[in-house]
C-alpha cells in the first residue's frame, strides 16, 4: 500500500476513532479530517473494495485484518515520529504535523532502524 497516503490516513483515523467512539462512521471520519461527506464516502467504497474495511447495514466502519494490520503500521510510524521530534523539542504541533509527512515516505527499514536506536537510548 506504499505511496497511498490518503487511503493510509483514512486507515489510521478508523483505528484511532475506534479507540475513542463505540462506533465508527463516515460522518466521523469526515469531522476527525475535515473533509467532506462525499470524499470521505468515496474513499470509503474504495477501502471497501479493496478489502481494507467493512461497512455493516447501519453504516458502521470496522477495519478487516489487512486494513488493521496497514492501520496499525501507520500509527505506530506516527507516534513513535512525533514523540521522537518533541524530545528534540520540537514543538508538539509543528512535530505531529511533520510525523504525518514522514510516516508515509520513509522506508520500513530506516523506521526499524531509528525505532531501534531510540528505544537503546531512552
Amino acid at each position: 500500500m506504499r505511496g497511498n497516503e490518503s487511503a493510509e490516513d483514512y486507515l489510521e483515523t478508523i483505528l484511532i476513532l475506534s479507540k475513542r467512539l463505540p462506533v465508527v462512521r463516515s460522518i466521523d471520519i469526515a469531522v476527525e479530517l475535515n473533509y467532506s461527506k462525499p470524499s470521505v464516502s468515496v474513499a470509503m467504497k474504495n477501502l471497501r473494495e479493496k478489502g481494507y474495511i467493512e461497512v455493516n447495514p447501519s453504516g458502521f466502519i470496522t477495519l478487516t485484518e489487512s486494513g488493521c494490520a496497514i492501520a496499525s503500521s501507520i500509527y505506530e510510524r506516527h507516534t513513535v515520529l512525533s514523540n521522537w521530534l518533541i524530545s528534540l523539542g520540537v514543538p508538539e504541533e509543528t512535530a505531529v504535523t511533520d510525523a504525518c509527512k514522514m510516516e508515509h515516505q520513509m522506508s520500513a527499514v530506516s523506521f526499524h532502524a531509528m525505532k531501534q536506536f531510540i528505544e537503546q537510548h531512552q
